[in-house]
């Protein structure tokens, strides 16, 4: 090769070494790589939940008179929501992602009917097998917030990077990729639950 030629190219590379280092395609991947990592713990600790509450169910059903309804409205909820997979690319389409959260949510507010049921019955309160089922059941909705909270935090960081300038011409153009859903908090969670006795 031409030295010249060689001397020139040298240069060229060279001068668009800081433009490519600034469209923010490794930093991209890596906020993507982010989502679908926070995404897949959100994922699995809906898993752990949904597993729980065949147990808690059949524990439930062994209390005289326990009011059937609840337990089939949590039996439905939990059908609902594992009919739903948590897949990657879910977190690409806003709308199977609301069905998801709305799916999700469903069960939460079933399981917590049940519980709050189950104080008018004192000799199931009393069932080792079922305080044992309910403090796993507390853990893993603290699982569930913190990886939704983590899940949260990946997705303002990545949309953010989709959004901002020049690295938002790399995200359209270059690959392809836009905003992502993120959870929202349900309507009236803004007001406390009423407790009558």
């Amino acid at each position: 090769m031409n030295p010249r030629l060689s001397k020139l190219a040298a240069v060229i590379v060279l001068a668009l070494a800081p433009l490519v280092g600034g469209c923010g395609y490794n930093t991209i991947q890596a906020a993507d790589e982010g989502v679908k990592a926070a995404w897949a713990e959100v994922g699995n600790q809906y898993q752990r939940r949904a597993d729980l509450v065949p147990n808690l169910v059949a524990t439930v059903k062994g209390a005289a008179d326990f009011e059937r309804e609840t337990l089939e409205a949590v039996i439905a909820a939990r059908a609902k929501a594992t009919s739903i997979q948590a897949t990657p690319e879910l977190v690409n389409d806003p709308v199977a992602f609301k069905r998801f959260e709305e799916a999700q949510g469903e069960l939460s507010s079933a399981l917590s009917r049940l519980l709050v049921t189950v104080e008018k019955y004192p000799d199931l309160k009393a069932n080792q097998n079922f305080r044992d089922l309910q403090a796993q059941l507390e853990g893993t909705e603290n699982r569930i917030a913190v990886a939704r909270k983590r899940y949260i935090d990946a997705v303002a960081q990545y949309n953010t990077m989709v959004r901002s300038f020049p690295t938002n011409l790399t995200a359209r153009f270059l690959l392809g990729l836009g905003v992502r859903p993120t959870f929202e908090a349900r309507a009236g969670s803004d007001q406390p639950p009423e407790v009558k006795f």
